[in-house]
């Protein structure tokens, strides 16, 4: 049995096949549609325990945003007047708003003059193909992003052009020493994350040459803190250049095994390589196939490392694409890219924008954190303030990456989506991890965590992963601490999980022991997250001294619990739902 009809409408706006096409049921493939169909559990929507959870579900949500408001009004006296000056006036039904999140703030107050570059740059595309055309689009995009990239960044585009030409020539130099050329890119790549951090306004007299001192009082560009978004040109650097190295080392490697086949022949009947039409087609519709093509080796020429590098919708905060699936798709753009599609991508978008829109002018938690502003609050407030802040955050990085994502779509090219899961319903670090910045995580997996081992080796590829997510964040101590609590707390339930899965067919209790290991998850990813990225150090301590030292701190944990439990039930249950359609995304 089905959703509930009305839930299931309410539910197919959201779907992830209309996310991203690389979500969908494998309809295509039958077996494999089958396998995954018969891994999902009975359906329990209808049973007596989930019509119990839904009453939880419209008593509680309700009254913790009642909470996150009652917190944010003037009403709160001992705290609205310390964090209220951070407030602006806004345009929701007279209230403020809380635009005090700098990072959000640039994508905010700029969106209008983003949005008219976005029609400007697909319009320009498309009639400059008209009036050339045989224009090819890498052309295009070499000499509109090298002004964009002016445009962005003005005279500091020459200290992203420095460090990208580093890149490539470490890569061209080394090309013959496999294991040296990677080692020297990553080293590199790494260093100038600390370089930038420290130097990022130093003048290009000091560094280049004394006659360049007339650039440096110079257009700055329309962001003049080119160093925080050069994290995204790294990406895509490190990707061009380790792309280029990995198809070097096949091809050496492919020309010593046919030197020992000529010195020793063995008869070999099979055909082991399909026609350039057949292979694709195959790279036009499998992602991996893709990202791990064998492109010819001019292929990683100057021109397409920039037209890759300062490609404009990606520019910016990506998401991020390796650079063998970004040159596949220029050539052959994918069969998911069409108005329908777009279209309703571009509808949830300002859907979310909206719902963003709604929470700044009615839940001030980001202003509220900023000014510490929770004296005399109880722990379930400090909680909500944390929880709601982890929410906007999820939100300000959310809405950025759609934009940019859905620019992308317009100009026919289709980077993976970012975020697949709503902030609030995941109970796994693990998978939690593959549905944020999910374009990040595989671009991680494929140039970090497999070759260093990858499961084989995960505690130590784990370590290395999220110590470059922090460094590549922020340099920054406590990040740093946050990437290494991470792998602390994946540890556990990664062992529990092994050890636990031979009951998974065989007892009615394993869904209950895996509900509560999701609440203990849940707690060490908000502690981890709150750490990180909300209440910092004195936050985080105020709020775990309420809960464990005071009465009703305790109180609150066991009735957080509770309610963690059965929100982790229905977390559950919402991916049987996606599995009995053919959907099983592992997160």
């Amino acid at each position: 049995m089905p959703l509930p009809s009305q839930l299931t409408h309410a539910l197919r706006f959201f779907s992830l096949p209309n996310l991203d096409s690389r979500l969908s049921a494998p309809t295509s493939n039958p077996t494999k549609l089958q396998q995954i169909q018969s891994k999902a559990g009975v359906n329990r929507w209808t049973t007596l325990e989930f019509k119990f959870y839904w009453i939880c579900f419209l008593i509680v949500v309700p009254y913790m945003y009642y909470c996150a408001i009652d917190l944010s009004s003037e009403t709160n006296v001992d705290n609205y007047p310390r964090f209220s000056r951070l407030l602006t006036q806004g345009w929701m039904f007279g209230r403020k708003v809380d635009n005090s999140d700098s990072q959000y703030r640039f994508f905010r107050d700029n969106f209008p003059l983003l949005s008219v570059l976005m029609f400007a740059h697909v319009g320009l595309r498309k009639g400059v193909k008209c009036l050339i055309p045989n224009l090819t689009r890498k052309t295009f995009d070499f000499w509109f992003g090298l002004v964009f990239l002016v445009a962005v960044h003005g005279v500091n585009s020459f200290k992203v052009l420095f460090h990208v030409m580093i890149m490539f020539a470490i890569a061209r130099l080394f090309q013959t020493k496999y294991k040296i050329a990677v080692l020297l890119l990553w080293s590199y790549g790494i260093t100038t994350l600390f370089l930038n951090d420290r130097y990022r306004n130093i003048k290009l007299a000091e560094v280049v040459h004394p006659a360049l001192s007339f650039l440096d009082p110079g257009f700055k560009g329309i962001v003049s803190r080119w160093d925080v978004f050069y994290n995204f040109t790294l990406l895509r650097s490190l990707s061009f250049n380790l792309d280029f190295l990995n198809r070097t080392d096949e091809i050496k490697m492919a020309e010593s095994k046919k030197d020992e086949e000529l010195k020793s022949p063995t008869p070999n009947n099979s055909n082991s390589t399909a026609s350039l039409n057949d292979f694709s087609q195959k790279l036009i519709l499998e992602e991996r196939d893709r990202m791990n093509a064998s492109l010819d080796i001019t292929t990683y020429s100057l021109i397409n490392y920039f037209s890759y590098l300062t490609y404009a919708p990606l520019f910016i905060a990506g998401p991020v694409l390796t650079f063998n699936d970004f040159h596949i798709q220029s050539f052959m753009p994918l069969p998911s890219i069409n108005l329908q599609r777009t279209a309703l991508y571009a509808a949830r978008f300002l859907f979310c924008v909206l719902v963003m829109e709604f929470l700044l002018h009615f839940i001030y938690v980001v202003a509220i954190s900023k000014t510490h502003a929770w004296i005399n609050s109880t722990p379930f407030q400090i909680s909500m303030i944390g929880l709601f802040n982890l929410n906007i955050i999820w939100l300000k990085l959310l809405i950025p990456w759609r934009f940019f994502r859905l620019w992308a779509l317009l100009d026919g090219i289709d980077p993976p989506e970012n975020m697949i899961r709503c902030m609030d319903n995941n109970y796994s670090a693990l998978s939690f991890w593959k549905g944020w910045h999910r374009s990040f995580n595989k671009w991680v997996v494929k140039y970090v965590y497999i070759p260093l081992g990858g499961q084989g080796n995960r505690l130590l590829a784990s370590l290395a992963v999220f110590t470059f997510v922090a460094v590549w964040h922020d340099i920054e101590l406590k990040l740093l601490i946050w990437g290494w609590l991470v792998v602390l707390f994946i540890m556990p339930e990664y062992f529990l999980s092994s050890y636990f899965r031979k009951y998974h067919s065989q007892n009615w209790w394993y869904r209950h022991l895996c509900a509560i290991g999701g609440v203990l998850n849940v707690w060490l990813m908000m502690i981890a997250n709150l750490y990180g990225f909300c209440l910092g150090n004195d936050g985080t301590k105020a709020l775990l001294y309420e809960m464990f030292c005071t009465s009703s701190g305790l109180s609150y944990f066991l009735v957080a619990n509770f309610a963690l439990f059965i929100a982790v039930q229905v977390m559950f249950e919402l991916r049987e739902d996606e599995k009995r359609r053919g959907i099983d995304v592992k997160c």
